[in-house]
């Protein structure tokens, strides 16, 4: 049996390939679950066995994600449509509250709910194949995995408005220009590049990768002086840590920091 999701692991650093090539790595119940489920797993590991970056891309040259997988949802009623949404939301809710800084690697289309996955990263780095939109409209629908919400935050409203309302496509380069991906690359250099930037992740403090995930998310979904108050707990309660501790230590004394997730 065909593998949904493809996983690996080094130094650090985990990998989910979406493996549905032949369906261009369209996101259907199983699929979701399944990659909920795998960033779950993650999570639940200890802070020094539990991955500091994770990357998601999809299998195959053509596409990241081209979408729900609409032969799927064809004849769904309204509350399977809901249970179906939630499903989508679910996987966003997890990515947002993991441990790990979040890199979405864009190899092709990252369509509907392709584009929707990975603006649940930190970072969204391009191949200059890529092309990202919000499609649903031309189906009667609208976004389902937190589009409307996702895409405002990280273009504004303007862009979001318009590539929800028309459904259109945008290429790589105009993704870059707008802010909906963070680098561009030829499609040969992508999973490289993504790899170099993730192990810069990957060696620094597990603690304080989590803690500014966690400051950062409150940012984005609270006042500014209940997330200003929220940062200074966490920036309080680092100093308790042994690797803030020792970071600063190494500082001073002009090494490098060994930090063992403590």
């Amino acid at each position: 049996m065909t593998e949904l999701v493809l996983t690996a692991e080094d130094g650090g650093v985990a990998t989910l390939t979406l493996n549905r090539p032949d369906r261009l790595n369209a996101l259907d119940a199983a699929l979701l679950s399944r990659l909920t489920e795998l960033v779950a797993e993650l999570e639940a590991r200890g802070v020094e066995s539990r991955p500091r970056a994770l990357i998601i891309t999809g299998q195959g040259e053509k596409a990241f994600v081209a979408g729900a997988d609409i032969s799927s949802m064809v004849g769904l009623s309204a509350s399977d449509a809901r249970r179906f949404s939630e499903l989508g939301q679910r996987l966003g809710r997890a990515l947002d509250e993991a441990s790990f800084a979040v890199i979405a690697a864009v190899n092709g289309f990252a369509l509907g709910g392709g584009c929707e996955l990975a603006l649940c990263a930190d970072l969204i780095l391009a191949s200059d194949r890529a092309r990202f939109g919000q499609p649903e409209i031309n189906l009667g629908l609208i976004p389902g995995f937190g589009g409307t919400l996702r895409l405002a935050r990280r273009v504004g409203p303007g862009w979001a408005n318009r590539l929800i309302l028309t459904g259109e496509p945008i290429d790589a380069a105009k993704a870059l220009e707008i802010g909906l991906c963070d680098a561009v690359f030829p499609a040969a250099e992508l999973i490289v590049k993504t790899h170099e930037l993730a192990r810069k992740i990957a060696v620094k403090p597990a603690l304080g990768i989590a803690a500014a995930r966690r400051c950062l998310l409150r940012a984005r979904s609270t006042d500014p002086t209940t997330a200003t108050d929220f940062e200074s707990g966490e920036f309080g309660n680092l100093f308790a840590s042994a690797d803030a501790q020792e970071g600063m230590r190494a500082f001073v004394e002009k090494r490098a920091a060994v930090f063992r997730g403590q």
